[in-house]
This record gives C-alpha cells, structure tokens and sequence, in this order.
C-alpha cells in the first residue's frame, strides 16, 4: 500500500483532506487547546531541527505555512475585496477562529510593502524570552495569504516576536521582483 504523501501528486493538503471535523469529532468538537498545538509545533520543530539544522527547520516551517496559508486564502477568505476591506476581513476571519489578532500597521500601494502584527498568536504569545524569532510557519502562512490575494510573490520575515521580548508579532512583507499564480 502506498503512502498518500509519497504518491505522484503533486500538492497533497487539499481542503478536502481536512475532513469533516464536525462528523469526526461529534462530542470533542473542534477546539484544541493551544498548548496542545505547541506540543505539536515545537516536537517537530526541535526533531527537523535536529535531522536539517535550524535554518533548514524553519524554511521546511516557512513552506508549510505558505501552502497552508494559500489553502487558507482559497477556502476562507473573499479575495475580490479591494486592499482596505480585505485586511479587515482578514482580520475577523483570523479573531473569529482565534489565530491571533491582526493589525495593519504599514502599506505602501507602490511596493507593495506590507507591516503586520498578530498579537495572542498561536505559536508564541507567552513563550519565555529566548532573543530569536519563531514563528516560521506563520511567516509562510501570511505569505501564503498575500501571494494569492494579490497575485505578487512576497517574502514575509518576523521582525519583532514575543520570543524576542515584544508582546506583539510584528511581520515585514516585501513583494519580490516575480509574479506568482496561486
């Protein structure tokens, strides 16, 4: 029998693939604590860490968030809704299935230069101060957003992280020099 994830296909987390979680976990329901997540994030962050080295874990973080946030953007998000509305239905849709709180704090229309930040995030809102950013997949997972809204390819790069002392997320988002379908 052969494994789903080595077969021939080539993007293999189909929304489909989620499956009904409703119907699956009738009386669990579909929240997960946060510490459960981290227990998950962290374990195979420490073991790609180990295996690849660190820079090689957090750009295996960075792709995941990325397709992850495409899938995302594709099945949750209205992406024919001008800039202005679009960050604001971001940011429900964020608040609303308790990711973090999104703020837009820069946007330059002629480059495209973006600066977010997500506060009460999942990944380290309450993590001790260890003076290194951590939150590759949510590096790749707004990348993965911007990408597919607006069409540009963009490298989004943590700049400020609780992780690092700030009590807020802060994401720089830069469009490179290709387009990008999603």
């Amino acid at each position: 029998m052969s494994n789903f994830f080595e077969s021939n296909q080539k993007e293999y987390l189909l929304w489909d693939l989620l499956g009904n979680i409703e119907q699956g976990r009738q009386n669990l329901g579909s929240k997960v604590p946060v510490f459960i997540y981290r227990l998950f994030e962290y374990s195979l962050k420490e073991e790609l860490t180990k295996q690849f080295g660190s820079e090689q874990a957090a750009e295996l973080f960075r792709n995941a968030g990325e397709r992850a946030g495409k899938e995302f953007a594709k099945n949750m998000l209205d992406l024919t809704l001008p800039m202005p509305q679009f960050f604001e239905h971001l940011q429900t849709t964020l608040s609303q299935y308790e990711m973090g709180i999104l703020r837009c704090e820069q946007f330059d229309p002629e480059s495209g230069r973006i600066v977010l930040t997500i506060s009460e995030d999942l990944d380290c809102s309450g993590l001790p101060i260890i003076g290194d950013t951590v939150c590759h997949y949510d590096e790749g997972f707004l990348k993965g957003i911007l990408t597919c809204y607006t069409k540009h390819n963009y490298c989004v790069r943590e700049i400020d992280c609780w992780a690092t002392g700030s009590r807020v997320c802060r994401f720089e988002a830069k469009v490179l020099n290709e387009s990008r379908e999603s």
